[in-house]
């Protein structure tokens, strides 16, 4: 039986799992993975509206992921914990292992 703490523990790990589960929100991380930057250039990157771009944004930062600060007028998002970037690294290596028991599969069938 799961324990209180435990319980507490995965729904914030479901959390945070949730802010980053879509392709924008990773596309705007593995562009700060080269250091802060501000909105206009995260929404030019990415290709989407500055308003759209601000929500994943926001959705993140809430979620503890990202930090920001004024600058002028601009405000500047960075990576609050950079070793969130292993977590994709780690699904990139699920993806390869699946495409290459993909190309297995397709051999067989032939």
């Amino acid at each position: 039986m799961l324990t209180k703490k435990k319980r507490l523990l995965f729904a914030r790990q479901a959390e945070i799992v949730k802010a980053l589960a879509h392709p924008i929100r990773i596309a705007i991380l593995d562009y700060l993975e080269d250091g802060p930057q501000c909105v206009c250039d995260i929404a030019k990157h990415v290709g989407s509206e500055r308003s759209n771009v601000s929500r994943h944004l926001s959705v993140m930062t809430s979620a503890g992921i990202l930090d920001n600060y004024k600058d002028g007028l601009n405000v500047i998002y960075k990576l609050k914990r950079p070793c969130i970037l292993e977590f994709f690294s780690c699904i990139r290596h699920c993806i390869m292992e699946q495409a290459k028991d993909d190309q297995v599969l397709l051999k067989s069938i032939r």
